[in-house]
């Protein structure tokens, strides 16, 4: 069971994982040592998975979100699964219930970067496509 202040350390890291445990140390009114430790329990654990970086996609120049609804015309979902895992413009991918069978997040940097991904969706079934034009969160 996490405690207040172990959900105090993970609040710290999410909003800048690089923060010493010291300085975290001084936030939670514990040592950076204390907080070592209570990190290394909370890897240990599951808790946390590891530790990332959050990249400004409009920098690289993925100026189109688009999510797309997808609508499976083949039982062959393995196929798909392969084919989403190995494309570079997909960074989200859930199977979901209700409308439709797959929810995914593409990041494109043109439009026709989006129109080739959507061209090879279509061997696995039908899209809906959602464009976003601001991310509020």
């Amino acid at each position: 069971m996490l405690d207040k202040t172990d959900w105090e350390i993970l609040k710290l890291l999410q909003a800048n994982c690089k923060t010493q445990y010291r300085d975290i140390g001084e936030q939670v009114h514990l040592t950076g040592q204390a907080v070592s430790n209570r990190i290394a329990k909370m890897e240990e654990s599951g808790v946390i998975k590891g530790y990332s970086i959050l990249l400004d996609d409009n920098a690289l120049g993925k100026t189109i979100t688009a999510y797309i609804t997808v609508f499976m015309k083949t039982t062959d979902h393995t196929a798909f699964h392969t084919f989403l895992k190995n494309s570079e413009s997909v960074t989200e991918a859930c199977r979901i219930s209700g409308e439709g069978c797959y929810l995914l997040k593409i990041l494109a940097c043109s439009q026709e970067e989006l129109s080739c991904f959507l061209d090879a969706v279509l061997q696995y079934g039908n899209y809906r496509v959602n464009i976003s034009i601001g991310k509020i969160k």
